[in-house]
């Protein structure tokens, strides 16, 4: 399954299958766990109850995406999930932090061309785009 979304997840980010952004955001969804962490809107709330709110809701928005730095995806997300989606690629914490940073506003803007988050699984959405 995190292989799956993570290839559809590398095709909407403008690259291969393999795409390492892809792989990366897959590892992050699978490890928030199916307790809504692999729908967008699980995702978000996440990052919402870690502190990036005005983030999130300029990614969502149709105007421009506020930028995202890494120290703050590493404060915004457990850091038990940050160092397992790190482990499953073989990074540093701090590297899987910095990479989530510059994909995650991406992502979720090409998932939310219209300004609001679709309802579904993450993966019935990707496809909807590509």
């Amino acid at each position: 399954m995190a292989e799956d979304l993570g290839s559809l997840l590398g095709q909407l980010l403008g690259g291969s299958p393999e795409n390492s952004a892809g792989r990366l955001l897959a590892s992050l969804l699978s490890t928030l766990g199916s307790g809504g962490g692999q729908s967008l809107s699980g995702l978000l709330k996440e990052l919402r109850e870690g502190g990036l709110s005005e983030q999130a809701r300029s990614w969502v928005g149709t105007g421009p995406n506020e930028p995202l730095a890494g120290p703050q995806i590493a404060q915004a997300l457990p850091y038990q999930v940050l160092e397992a989606v790190a482990r499953q690629l073989g990074l540093s914490p701090e590297q899987a932090a910095d990479q989530l940073a510059q994909v995650l506003p991406v992502a979720v803007d090409k998932l939310t061309p219209d300004g609001r988050v679709p309802e579904g699984s993450l993966e019935d959405l990707i496809k909807q785009y590509l």
